[in-house]
């Protein structure tokens, strides 16, 4: 077991997780496409993982993302979800996507036109 934690902690420490400052995950790739079309959550996908390299935050640069199945708000997707301020966002595409990496994940405000939720994790809530 010492192995596998050293393991994890040495990946971990490579590809930066100490300087996370934000996480936006969102809805693309749907094993089952309810909230938008399938193809429109993948080139959203893809076009913020583009910015988000072009501009260096990846990794080093403190903004994480990750593509998660489904967030269980089946409309008016893709949906995303920036923490740690839990922004939740709807609506998405490249231009949106723009306006939350430029507003949100640089310079921490919250892109109130596709915003609908704002639901921050609670230490010892889950």
């Amino acid at each position: 077991m010492t192995q596998v934690l050293e393991t994890l902690t040495r990946v971990a420490d490579a590809i930066g997780t100490s300087q996370i400052r934000r996480h936006i995950l969102i809805c693309a790739d749907q094993s089952q496409p309810k909230c938008c079309d399938k193809e429109r959550s993948i080139a959203v996908w893809n076009h913020l993982k583009k910015r988000l390299r072009e501009l260096g935050l990846t990794r080093q640069g403190g903004i994480y993302r990750s593509k998660a199945n489904c967030l269980q708000i089946c409309q008016h997707g893709p949906i995303a979800v920036v923490y740690p301020e839990g922004i939740w966002y709807h609506s998405l595409d490249e231009a949106a996507i723009d306006e939350i990496i430029d507003q949100h994940l640089i310079n921490g405000q919250p892109v109130r036109k596709y915003q609908f939720l704002e639901q921050p994790l609670h230490p010892g809530s889950l």
